[in-house]
């Protein structure tokens, strides 16, 4: 419903559609290898730890983007077959419940991926003073306040969504934090060397500096992956909401379905970054797999 008719007539480029097989397989794949992650850290006690809890926050944020776009997608085609119309009131509610799902899933990332960072942060520079830091209590607690955060905020996002003093303190929240994440990537890697030739002279701090860094290269494929996959539908709510007549703006939202799919993929790629960067997660997933045959 973001591009109108007019919005049609002005630009020649043709609407893409994805086919609704394509979403429904995207979005099972990535809900179920979401939640193996999750049983997978919930299974192993030696994964009872800060970073895997906030990993786990990530891969929750992943599901409800999955889940959201699934359910958008039975939505659109029940309003097809004529069993629920675009404008009643029930399918009001049903709207707006989908969107707050779809900005919690947002938030969700976004802060996740905060946290990781931080807690990497802290292991490389403080790794010394990291479990008195960084404690399993103190990382439940970081957790609660995020998610009772963006809970409380995608609420009022998806009930005030047609104000602009709304959406755009919510796209501006995006690049933003990007920004402070990718500052905090910035000073961790170029005083990683530094870091690591004051420890030199520490029993194992070679390794444990290389396992940390390991660590923080992970986490920028994360954000590259992230940022990939959800950029493109940050800017489509921008161009719909502010300039939605233009043939530009409607050329480039002619792709929606394109960028819903990408969401998608976001939830396929992450746990595929988490089993195959953590040795532990992968030993984890053999023994889960050898003791259910």
């Amino acid at each position: 419903e973001n591009i109108s008719d007019f919005s049609l007539n002005t630009t020649d480029c043709i609407q893409v559609v994805v086919p609704e097989e394509v979403f429904f397989t995207v979005a099972a794949a990535g809900i179920l290898e979401n939640l193996l992650i999750l049983i997978a850290i919930v299974r192993n006690k030696n994964l009872h730890l800060p970073m895997y809890f906030f990993i786990c926050s990530l891969a929750i944020s992943d599901m409800l983007g999955s889940l959201y776009k699934t359910l958008e997608n039975i939505f659109i085609i029940l309003c097809k077959m004529g069993y629920l119309t675009r404008h009643g009131d029930f399918e009001k509610k049903l709207d707006d419940a989908m969107d707050s799902m779809f900005i919690l899933s947002l938030l969700g990332s976004i802060f996740s991926l905060l946290a990781i960072a931080a807690d990497r942060y802290i292991t490389i520079f403080y790794a010394l003073r990291y479990h008195n830091i960084m404690t399993l209590r103190r990382a439940l607690v970081i957790l609660a306040v995020i998610w009772t955060f963006c809970a409380g905020s995608s609420i009022a996002i998806a009930l005030f969504s047609y104000e602009a003093a709304t959406v755009i303190p919510f796209t501006i929240l995006f690049p933003l934090m990007m920004f402070f994440i990718l500052c905090l990537y910035v000073h961790m890697f170029l005083l990683a060397r530094a870091h690591a030739k004051k420890i030199a002279s520490l029993p194992t701090s070679t390794v444990q500096h290389r396992t940390n860094m390991k660590g923080a290269i992970t986490l920028t494929i994360f954000l590259g992956v992230f940022l990939c996959c959800w950029a493109p539908f940050v800017l489509h709510i921008l161009l719909a909401r502010f300039c939605p007549h233009n043939p530009y703006c409607a050329c480039y939202m002619s792709i929606f379905h394109v960028n819903g799919t990408l969401i998608m993929c976001n939830a396929i790629i992450d746990p595929m970054i988490f089993a195959f960067r953590s040795p532990e997660l992968r030993s984890t997933f053999k023994k889960m797999f050898y003791c259910s045959r």
